[in-house]
């Protein structure tokens, strides 16, 4: 197990999601086209009614933002992550 520095220093902790990890799975399994839309239109009761794109403005994690968006659009837990990701732990809140 690899241990990273915390934020602060410029390195992400183990478990975070990045935002670049965001949009590779905003693509991946909702489709390029598809998936920018509704990351920019579709407003989301559990995140205050933002859209995802402004919950992320906002600074909120995109690992959260991920599975709002998710549990939104039902969908099941083993197609969240795509064929090249591991599902990142919660982040501690």
């Amino acid at each position: 197990m690899v241990c990273r520095h915390s934020q602060r220093r410029g390195r992400v902790r183990l478990g975070d999601m990045r935002e670049r990890e965001f949009w590779e799975l905003v693509d991946e399994v909702f489709g390029h086209g598809y998936g920018r839309s509704l990351v920019q239109d579709q407003h989301l009761d559990a995140l205050a009614g933002l859209t995802a794109a402004q919950a992320l403005s906002a600074g909120e994690q995109p690992r959260v933002v991920w599975n709002v968006l998710c549990d939104h659009m039902d969908v099941p837990d083993p197609q969240r992550w795509g064929s090249d990701h591991n599902a990142p732990p919660m982040p501690v809140r």
